[in-house]
């Protein structure tokens, strides 16, 4: 069965990091240097603007909402006023671009880094090729203070990120590594356990949502689509998004809107003077569940 899939708006240049808050889609767009809502009447607007690109969102126990500021390889927070100050220079442990993180119950962040220059690699050698041989990357941990460590190590592209419902498993999507990778979570946010929780090829994950049911959302970086995946891998629905899907979210009242954030590209050079990238929109049967 296909689903009827809409266009809730466009005009954005590369939409990644959405969540579901307050009533409205929360996104980075990339190369407008921006965090951006929308409603699901399709009004979009601009929250804030920032000197660099932003990329994962995430929201503190008090509020604050928490972002990554993706070449500067940091967190920033962003009070309940517009302050943005420092949260966690990330520079030591991130060796390039920082992009997607998911934030615990306690306001534990953990962050993820592209491990090396992705775009001119890209360029050089084409995805192919990068796919079979890039460096590895670490995942950060970020303690509620600010305080930073590794999480885990040999990353193949650590991205999209979501928590189980009782806060107990992570599970990562690694881009290049085709594949989705969970890990136990202790109580002081330490990760444990490494094992492959589906492999994905021919498909890659980018950014990921999580399901009542248990099924993880990927938006699909080098298809035009979005895909529901079953632990172990089958997979259970393919949506057709005519561009290639970089980030996907469950929200709305009931949490059955699929919000799929698309673009022509993701290379700088193709997308960033021109907002081609639309925002569409789903009703699915499992509602969102876990973090983000």
């Amino acid at each position: 069965m296909s689903r009827p899939v809409n266009v809730l708006c466009g005009g954005v240049h590369f939409g990644e990091g959405p969540r579901w808050h307050g009533g409205r889609l929360w996104f980075s767009d990339f190369f407008a240097h921006a965090v951006k809502s929308v409603s699901l009447k399709g009004d979009l607007r601009t929250e804030f603007t920032i000197d660099d690109r932003p990329s994962g969102l995430g929201w503190m126990p008090n509020g604050d909402l928490i972002f990554v500021s993706m070449e500067k390889r940091k967190l920033m927070r962003r009070d309940a006023a517009g302050k943005i100050s420092l949260h966690a220079d990330l520079g030591g442990i991130a060796t390039w671009y920082c992009n997607d993180m998911v934030v615990d119950a306690a306001g534990r962040a953990y962050v993820g880094n592209f491990g090396f220059d992705l775009d001119t690699e890209l360029t050089k050698r084409g995805a192919e090729s990068v796919i079979a041989e890039h460096g590895t990357a670490k995942l950060a941990l970020v303690s509620p203070a600010g305080a930073v460590s590794i999480a885990a190590s040999d990353m193949h592209f650590p991205n999209g990120t979501v928590i189980t419902p009782d806060g107990k498993t992570l599970i990562i999507g690694e881009t290049l590594g085709g594949c989705l990778t969970a890990f136990d979570i202790a109580a002081d946010g330490t990760l444990s356990n490494r094992r492959e929780w589906a492999s994905l090829w021919p498909r890659v994950p980018d950014g990921i949502c999580l399901d009542a049911e248990g099924a993880i959302w990927i938006a699909n970086p080098i298809a035009p689509e979005c895909a529901r995946i079953a632990k172990g891998g089958k997979v259970l629905e393919v949506i057709n998004t005519e561009m290639p899907c970089y980030a996907c979210m469950l929200g709305g009242d009931d949490g059955k809107t699929l919000f799929m954030l698309t673009a022509p590209s993701s290379l700088p050079h193709e997308v960033a003077q021109e907002a081609k990238g639309k925002i569409l929109i789903a009703t699915v049967d499992a509602p969102h569940a876990g973090r983000p």
